[in-house]
């Protein structure tokens, strides 16, 4: 998509041979390059307004994981201990449902309807071929609504291998299982999980053969991309105020920091243990660090507003992935039929525990980071983090765990651990969210009314 297409400002862009590096909004600028182009999607006080959706797999144990207490005098529990510096920028809600998740006349596969329900609320069609049907996810539908007036309508984001064919989970389609945003009722949105591709998509210029001659020329003369951007980076430093100079170097540093690790894991020879396949080129060896280097691109890429939508897979649900960085060398869909074995759900605990202090740190970089108006990138986002099973031993679609982070630019009041009344349908909040993006929906998938109470 061209920047005329967009409405996009040249100076919002730092430009060079196969590098299209897009900046933060400048006050020596003007206002934000894309706010000013159009009035969609944005705060009361005109900076953009951002949604995100982040998938964990395979539920939690809910005693260990939901707060005690409710209201603003709830107190956190083992698991999301880690969350605790963070009660002010988030609110617990209990009572979500996805129905479309629960077995019915096809049977099992509940992993599966737990993706592809997560974002549609919609339940896919049981086939082990190509012919699948589910529906448009939440995030697409915002991007139809405010897509445009950004350089990617939406980022779609993993730690999966892409998988869009075959049976995966007693008959549903791969598709189900390893997307949760679905452009249609028949096209999901592929996934990035390789950190190398979405830095070249963020940061390099041209079309995807443009970006790959731009890639291989920078590894041939061992270059940066920021190599190539330099004169105008220096053009506009003189045209930035003292504290916008400031600005751009710390983002500046931010882009290299990033492809410095890019770099580091491309770099990786094979794995000390033979029975472990090695990453792809570009993914990270250890998986927190995979989770935080896409953390933080989705991060620039908000912070730049490059895009204002996207959805993070971190793991599929039925993923079996162990941990032995913090001590579970069994897989995580294994332990979680845990048939109340003390080990096992100690162990899942540990599981629990090591996603929060992932979301923690992604929090932590959007609430540290400025926003166009002064405030955070937390403070003008809503975040949605949670999973399509409660409890995974008995493969449970109600009360799911769902935690709703930022303050959507005021409109979202958070601090709180909120109990709904009865199973309310996931996509009730979905359509409150898209009402504060400025889509003009009145219903979305099994929606029955609006969540005010978030």
């Amino acid at each position: 998509m061209s920047e005329g297409q967009t409405g996009l400002s040249r100076r919002g862009f730092l430009r060079g041979l196969g590098a299209c590096v897009a900046v933060p909004g400048m006050q020596s600028l003007g206002a934000a390059p894309v706010a000013a182009a159009a009035r969609t999607a944005v705060t009361a006080s005109g900076a953009p307004l951002r949604m995100a959706f982040l998938y964990v797999p395979n539920g939690v144990i809910m005693d260990r994981w939901r707060p005690h207490g409710t209201g603003d005098k709830f107190r956190l529990n083992d698991s999301m201990a880690p969350l605790e510096d963070f009660r002010d920028e988030f609110q617990v809600v209990k009572g979500f449902e996805q129905a479309n998740g629960w077995a019915g006349p096809d049977g099992a596969g509940d992993h599966a309807r737990s993706n592809s329900t997560f974002l549609t609320g919609v339940r896919p069609r049981k086939t082990a071929g190509s012919d699948i049907k589910l529906g448009i996810s939440v995030d697409q539908l915002a991007a139809n609504h405010v897509g445009h007036v950004t350089r990617f309508p939406s980022l779609e984001l993993s730690c999966d291998e892409v998988r869009k064919s075959g049976a995966c989970d007693s008959g549903y389609s791969c598709a189900y299982q390893f997307n949760i945003s679905w452009r249609s009722e028949r096209q999901p949105m592929t996934p990035e999980s390789n950190p190398r591709l979405v830095f070249e998509r963020l940061f390099g210029g041209g079309s995807d053969r443009e970006r790959q001659a731009g890639l291989a020329m920078r590894r041939e003369q061992r270059r940066s991309i920021l190599d190539f951007v330099k004169d105008d980076a220096r053009a506009m430093q003189k045209r930035l105020g003292q504290n916008d100079r400031r600005k751009l170097d710390e983002y500046m540093t931010g882009v290299r920091e990033i492809e410095q690790r890019i770099e580091r894991a491309e770099s990786f020879g094979k794995p000390v243990r033979p029975d472990v396949d090695p990453p792809a080129a570009g993914v990270p060896a250890a998986y927190e660090e995979h989770i935080r280097l896409m953390f933080d691109m989705l991060l620039l890429a908000f912070k730049t507003d490059s895009t204002r939508i996207a959805s993070y897979l971190l793991a599929h649900d039925g993923s079996n992935r162990s941990f032995r960085d913090i001590g579970v060398s069994e897989g995580h869909h294994a332990l979680s039929h845990h048939r109340n074995n003390r080990d096992k759900i100690e162990k899942i605990t540990r599981i629990d525990r090591f996603y929060i202090e992932q979301l923690a740190y992604f929090l932590g970089r959007m609430r540290a980071t400025r926003d166009v108006d002064g405030k955070s990138l937390l403070d003008n986002s809503m975040i949605v983090w949670g999973g399509g099973l409660s409890n995974a031993d008995r493969h449970t679609h109600n009360d799911l765990p769902v935690i709703l982070a930022g303050r959507g630019g005021g409109a979202l009041n958070p601090g709180r651990h909120l109990e709904l009344d009865g199973d309310i349908p996931l996509n009730n909040l979905y359509v409150r969210m898209l009402r504060e993006m400025g889509a003009p929906v009145k219903r979305f998938g099994d929606s029955t009314g609006i969540v005010t109470a978030v």
